[in-house]
């Protein structure tokens, strides 16, 4: 089981469905067991934003469900999620969840609701896959999210007491290309729940 790998998106076809118990992913639509794709130690982020939280895959059951090694990178609160939620795999660094987990969700007027209905989410911690144009880009573009190196790069975002958007980055593994353009992050997540693109543009 790798640590991390290079490809933003591995595979994200369907929708899935997470049983807490038996700590198993279900999906609909999609085709796990294809060969060369998913293997344990990928990331799967669940719901658009991460709006359930991460995990790290354990093993590839079958065409249709895959182990997962917890839930605690759930957003606390959550005790299933139920068939047809979007999802993203990746090989974003597996040590990573303990620090960049499910959005923070804080309570509103009501704290006994369950996260994600009745929470607010102030603070939001994720990691992207950074290829070294995105990376140019923000620097171009003089981004609030421009980060150190390309790579794997952690972000939090959170607004501070003047109500201004400030944004934390991280490089937790530095990836670039080198001069015969191989290397570096790969399989950009264009278009997927990932938020690559809203975050890191290509151009």
């Amino acid at each position: 089981m790798a640590l991390w790998g290079n490809k933003d998106l591995v595979y994200d076809d369907g929708t899935v469905a997470v049983n807490f118990s038996t700590k198993k992913i279900v999906g609909t639509g999609a085709t796990f067991n294809t060969a060369g794709l998913i293997s344990p130690g990928n990331v799967i982020t669940v719901g658009a934003g991460a709006t359930f939280g991460y995990a790290v895959i354990t093993a590839v059951d079958s065409a249709s469900t895959l182990s997962i090694d917890g839930t605690s990178g759930f957003v606390p609160g959550i005790t299933t999620v139920a068939a047809g939620a979007v999802y993203a795999i990746s090989e974003e660094p597996v040590y990573a969840i303990g620090q960049y987990v499910a959005p923070e969700a804080k309570p509103a007027a009501d704290a006994t609701k369950t996260a994600p209905n009745g929470y607010t989410k102030l603070n939001t911690s994720s990691v992207f896959g950074v290829d070294t144009a995105e990376a140019q880009t923000a620097r171009d573009d003089d981004s609030q999210y421009l980060p150190q190196h390309a790579g794997w790069v952690g972000i939090t975002t959170y607004i501070d007491c003047h109500n201004n958007l400030r944004v934390k980055s991280e490089t937790l593994v530095a990836m670039g290309k080198d001069s015969t353009g191989s290397g570096g992050i790969q399989n950009d997540a264009d278009s997927s729940i990932l938020a690559d693109d809203t975050q890191y543009p290509d151009s």
